[in-house]
């Protein structure tokens, strides 16, 4: 039987904080197997995000990849290509592909294969100094996430993204739940709902707008966007527990249950397992509810 690593194995093993890991699964640029709520990792999977951790720490950002691999896909009207069956290579800024069979280098971005030259004896290469883009600094704010301490750090990095890419659904979704760990709810949901309106189908904003709303007493509005989000993400187990928890706030116990009956689907073994089975066999639902599930940034 083949090998397979949860996110926290991986984690240890190529030293990644388990929001990158999720960061690259939504660029779809590693596409693990999912199931009972959690992802596992195949060794090629390992392969190539080891590759991807390789460029991403020489300052080449992971959706500047993402665009290159799609961009490959399209020039040789091939399907989704696996990483770990590509070679890729950093050129100042730009990204590289090798396609499988090929011998020399593609530059996706200017559609054209590349060929070595070597400098001639005695020139210096110049290297231009320039501001970080957006990229750069989306990825310089994911790496200040691992310490709490570090978190307003994160979040004013997230709002200089923002400042250059206003429309990019993931930097307000992790501004959001950077400000939503500083206490400050408010001002994350208004980053939810930046998020949802920029991509209404984006099950992770809507599940994160859900939570907020939820906490704060909000119900039939949280109801309406978990609803969505378990829609999006029919097997993400934690959004059918948090549209549980707020169908009993509403006292719509008969949808409550289907609710606690699909998170035991997707999560037989999860962390709340127990905890949903008791609500299930309970007669009388107990009038302090627990606190909904974290966002999924923050899940351990």
């Amino acid at each position: 039987m083949l090998q397979r690593y949860t996110r926290r194995e991986v984690g240890r093993i190529l030293g990644l904080d388990v929001s990158r890991l999720r960061y690259w699964e939504r660029l779809q640029l590693v596409r693990p197997q999912s199931r009972w709520g959690e992802r596992f990792y195949s060794f090629g999977d390992l392969v190539a995000l080891r590759s991807i951790q390789r460029l991403t720490q020489k300052r080449i950002p992971a959706r500047r990849l993402r665009r290159a691999i799609t961009l490959v896909e399209k020039e040789f009207d091939t399907a989704p290509i696996p990483i770990q069956e590509i070679r890729l290579l950093e050129n100042g800024r730009d990204v590289l592909v090798i396609p499988p069979g090929a011998s020399k280098p593609f530059n996706p971005i200017r559609q054209q294969w590349v060929f070595s030259f070597e400098p001639a004896a005695g020139t210096t290469k110049l290297r231009l100094m320039s501001s970080p883009t957006a990229e750069e600094l989306f990825e310089s704010a994911l790496s200040c996430e691992s310490q709490k301490n570090a978190l307003p750090l994160a979040a004013d990095t997230y709002r200089r993204v923002l400042t250059l890419a206003p429309d990019w659904v993931d930097a307000h979704i992790n501004l959001g739940v950077a400000l939503y760990q500083m206490g400050r709810i408010r001002e994350a949901e208004a980053e939810f709902r930046a998020a949802v309106e920029l991509d209404s189908r984006n099950g992770i904003s809507r599940y994160n707008l859900g939570c907020v709303l939820e906490e704060q007493g909000e119900t039939d509005e949280a109801i309406e966007h978990l609803l969505s989000a378990s829609r999006t993400m029919p097997s993400y187990a934690d959004a059918h527990f948090n549209l549980a928890l707020a169908y009993e706030n509403r006292r719509e116990f008969s949808l409550a249950r289907e609710q606690w009956m699909l998170y035991l689907r997707y999560a037989p073994n999860g962390p709340w397992a127990e905890q949903a089975r008791a609500r299930l066999k309970a007669e009388i639902v107990p009038r302090k509810m627990p606190a909904p599930i974290p966002f999924p940034r923050r899940k351990a």
